[in-house]
């Protein structure tokens, strides 16, 4: 949510509507440019603001105007261009296959000779998190039925993971076997997910780190499972993908999640996250060509002509590519690991503050994201207030917590004062609320004691109504 001042547009749902207008249709006379491009930067300069204070967590993972500018040179002479049609546009072979290969090198995809030397490490460019996750799930389930004759896949899924697995396997027929979280309640039971694997596991899944708490599944184990019991081991670095590298070059207690182990078959690493390139690109890497094949589209007989596809989109943007490819070739490793450090003592710094209230609980063991709830009130009362001083925190519910994923805008000097200063007065107002019942906890919190049958009827229809006036004008 956004901050309570008149003046931005942030958090109300039709903000431009008086200041514009509404085009209900195409107009009959085309907008003049110029009044286009105006509208664009006022409506660009109001939502910035909001960010740019530091107070947000995630959303904006390099938070640097002069990097978005230059990626946006880098993406405009691409931008019309198709990357369906390499014999067009050569360039685009060009971008992805350098950002694949940048992306494998960070996974030390190398390791993969001394372990599996008949594979070849591979990748794809996505459109997305969401993208990677549903199109590794599509590849194993193909694999599994075209090499096993699988017919009734199922994945072994922690509780944790993203819901993007849950819409792959409802896409593509995969049943779900939901693993629990152990004694610290961060990460996946590791004997449940080796006591559920069955003849027709194609696959099991470990984040890192998990979007709710941004802890890391215990990887090795998984890995060490998946290789004995002859299944696949997804691993889920969308968020963490292109951040904890550097945070163990570095020196941090960063476990090892990537293809040393020899049980990993995929990993997903958003380069639209820590990679800091545009939305709408992240990388989906495999160990082995045999399996990235079974995500491909190929149709011999259509009339139209042979047509074939790397992954779920057809017409992608080469300017995404562009434009990537330019984020991780200018910032280097160098760059990375220096914008890396940054962000991980800012994120200690900020936990640290948190560990100060007896009151508060850090969950898990986490490193750039972390999340926090209370056994004497409900977390939400400091959201409330913290919402009040500008700060919008990502919520978890069963139980109730608040995260803040610290990206490069925390960095900025004077944010983590401000963190400790209002956080302080947060907990004073959790301790005596105005009223029972947090204003965020209906929206972000659950129902307490976990949920019914009813109350999710109803939250459902909540997020129908919000995602229906999202798509709608006023």
């Amino acid at each position: 949510m956004a901050s309570d001042s008149e003046s931005s547009p942030v958090g109300k749902d039709f903000p431009y509507a008086e200041r514009y207008g509404v085009l209900r249709a195409i107009p009959e006379e085309g907008l003049e440019r110029a009044a286009i491009l105006s509208q664009i930067a006022e409506m660009a300069r109001g939502e910035d603001a909001f960010w740019e204070t530091g107070k947000c967590s995630g959303t904006m993972y390099r938070g640097d105007l002069d990097h978005y500018e230059f990626l946006a040179e880098c993406f405009a002479p691409f931008a019309h261009v198709n990357a369906l049609q390499r014999d067009m546009c050569p360039s685009a072979t060009r971008f992805e296959g350098e950002i694949i290969a940048m992306a494998l090198d960070l996974m030390h995809a190398a390791a993969v000779a001394g372990h599996h030397p008949a594979d070849e490490p591979c990748g794809s460019v996505t459109g997305g998190g969401t993208d990677s996750i549903v199109t590794a799930l599509l590849a194993y389930r193909n694999s599994a039925r075209s090499e096993r004759g699988i017919e009734v896949p199922n994945i072994v899924l922690p509780r944790t993971a993203h819901p993007a697995f849950h819409k792959g396997c409802h896409m593509f027929g995969i049943e779900v076997v939901n693993a629990p979280v152990g004694a610290d309640i961060t990460k996946v039971d590791v004997d449940f997910v080796a006591d559920n694997i069955d003849d027709n596991t194609i696959a099991v899944v470990g984040s890192a780190g998990n979007y709710p708490y941004g802890t890391i599944d215990p990887i090795d184990q998984l890995a060490e499972i998946a290789e004995q019991r002859g299944v696949g081991l997804h691993v889920d670095g969308c968020l963490g993908g292109f951040i904890l590298p550097w945070g163990e070059e570095l020196g941090y207690d960063v476990p090892i999640f990537d293809f040393r182990l020899p049980g990993v078959t995929t990993i997903s690493a958003d380069t639209h996250k820590y990679g800091y390139g545009f939305k709408g690109t992240s990388t989906l890497l495999f160990r082995s060509k045999e399996l990235r094949k079974h995500q491909y589209f190929l149709m011999t007989d259509w009339p139209g002509g042979k047509y074939f596809s790397p992954g779920l989109a057809g017409s992608r943007s080469g300017g995404l590519l562009a434009a990537t490819w330019a984020s991780m070739a200018s910032l280097g490793r160098n760059g990375y690991r220096e914008i890396a450090r940054q962000i991980f003592e800012t994120a200690f710094a900020m936990q640290e503050i948190v560990r100060g209230h007896r009151e508060l609980r850090i969950l898990g063991d986490p490193t750039f994201c972390f999340s926090f709830n209370s056994d004497e009130f409900d977390i939400y009362h400091v959201n409330d207030f913290m919402r009040q001083r500008g700060w919008r925190f990502n919520g978890q519910q069963y139980p109730n917590a608040i995260h803040m994923c610290v990206t490069g805008p925390q960095t900025q000097p004077g944010v983590v004062e401000a963190f400790a200063s209002d956080l302080a007065e947060a907990v004073g107002y959790a301790k005596d609320p105005p009223s029972p019942e947090p204003f965020s906890g209906a929206v972000y919190g659950g129902v307490p004691g976990g949920p019914t049958p009813e109350a999710d009827d109803f939250i459902r229809d909540v997020m129908v109504g919000l995602l229906d006036k999202m798509q709608s004008v006023p």
